[in-house]
């Protein structure tokens, strides 16, 4: 019996120990796996931190940490100043007490103690009574006076007992006890000096300065930006213009030959056009970037002469209506071919908008000091969140385009003839009006 139960008692032992050899090596496991699962994430996790500690990120926080111990410091300082000067003051409290003693013949250092105080203090009777101050402005106080107050009584004074409230809520008053009349009891209430006021709201001036310098910096870049931005596209711009120009140099070379050996062809006209429109489209590009010569100009009839070339793309589904009140002419210095790919640019956008069915129209209006053109369109409209976009490189709600239309047709009208280029406004469903005001 004896020896069955040692069998027993030996088979849960190895019974326990297979188990405790399985547990360890289902955890080494597990630490194998999780050990190898960090070191997999590791890239991705380095990759991540070195996202975010950009050179952006990484100037934000020292400038926070500049900050935040400035303001910590300046605290540290007010408060260490702060109880220096309850020190003075109880310091002051004791001095006054010596002078008032009559049996005390050594006042000297007390009278100095004194003198040298700058820290402003309201003498009370235990009710809060006031019986002197110092360290007050005189002049204030004198304005505290009621009019026509004889009595000059201290608790009249408005300037005095508003310093005493501001004191109270300050600073904790100093209570004094007379050590040879114990009935008598007055209490010091004392204000800030100046030096700490100027402790206290010098973090408040250091913030002003450093996010004036922040938001100086930030424009700085942003104008540094855009420049950049903009010498890009001029610089795109007069490449297009460039590589442009060979191949189209090299077709009205092939015209004038073919013109030669076929010239009564009748396709030889409309190749001729569309010769002269790359010529056109080269020599817009190439005017970006570059101040262009402005020209006096009868808008109306560049405006027409625009809408006679889309009209013949736009299909018969489209109607075009022209209101000029009346008016044949109205010059204004533009540069032709921009403001014609301006014009262009709009009537494109709104076919696109009609989906090849509505109605375009075109207004012009003028007056003594600006020349306006309203271009509107039956299409789909700009939704109120877009509006604010449209103006953006890159910003298009179309499957195919690059967003850049409306962008070069801003700057074109804004940076090179000084007017402007709004939307005037826009309904989903109705359409879309552009207003471009030119100044005469």
């Amino acid at each position: 019996m004896k020896g069955i139960q040692i069998y027993f008692y030996n088979h849960k032992i190895f019974n326990s120990r297979r188990r405790l050899q399985s547990l360890t090596s289902y955890f080494s496991r597990l630490t194998f796996h999780i050990c190898v699962s960090a070191l997999a994430l590791l890239p991705y996790l380095v990759f991540m931190f070195r996202q975010l500690l950009n050179w952006r990120s990484l100037l934000a926080l020292i400038a926070i940490l500049i900050v935040s111990g400035t303001v910590w410091y300046s605290s540290y300082l007010a408060d260490k100043i702060e109880k220096d000067e309850r020190k003075k003051v109880e310091i002051w409290v004791e001095a006054v007490t010596s002078i008032s003693n009559p049996s005390n013949n050594e006042t000297g250092l007390a009278s100095k103690i004194t003198l040298t105080n700058e820290i402003p203090i309201i003498e009370t009777t235990e009710k809060d009574s006031i019986t002197t101050w110092v360290n007050l402005d005189s002049s204030l106080v004198e304005e505290g006076w009621k009019k026509n107050d004889s009595l000059r009584i201290l608790n009249n004074n408005s300037y005095l007992q508003n310093k005493l409230k501001s004191f109270r809520s300050e600073n904790k008053s100093i209570d004094w006890t007379d050590p040879l009349n114990p009935t008598r009891k007055n209490k010091y209430y004392y204000g800030h000096s100046s030096l700490l006021d100027e402790v206290r709201y010098y973090p408040l001036v250091q913030l002003l300065i450093v996010g004036l310098f922040i938001l100086i910096t930030l424009m700085a870049l942003r104008s540094n930006y855009r420049s950049t931005q903009n010498q890009v596209w001029a610089g795109m711009a007069k490449e297009t213009a460039h590589q442009l120009g060979t191949p189209v140099s090299s077709l009205e070379g092939w015209i004038e030959i073919l013109r030669d050996t076929h010239g009564n062809e009748s396709f030889f006209p409309e190749i001729e056009k569309d010769i002269s429109r790359l010529r056109l489209v080269s020599d817009r590009f190439g005017k970006i970037g570059s101040t262009p010569q402005l020209e006096e100009k009868n808008i109306i009839e560049q405006v027409k002469n625009m809408v006679e070339y889309i009209r013949k793309r736009a299909g018969g589904k489209v109607s075009f209506h022209v209101s000029t009140h009346g008016l044949e002419n109205i010059p204004v210095k533009v540069s032709a071919p921009l403001f014609d790919w301006v014009i262009e640019n709009l009537l494109k956008n709104a076919l696109d908008a009609m989906e090849g069915r509505g109605s375009i129209k075109i207004d012009i209006q003028n007056d003594e000091k600006n020349a306006t053109i309203d271009v509107s369109d039956t299409g789909k409209g700009i939704s109120s969140q877009n509006i604010g976009k449209v103006f953006k490189p890159g910003f298009t709600t179309k499957k195919r385009g690059w967003g850049l239309g409306l962008s070069l047709s801003k700057r074109i009208i804004e940076q090179y003839h000084k007017g402007s280029l709004t939307v005037k406004q826009s309904e989903i469903g109705k359409g879309t009006t552009f207003r471009i005001v030119l100044k005469k």
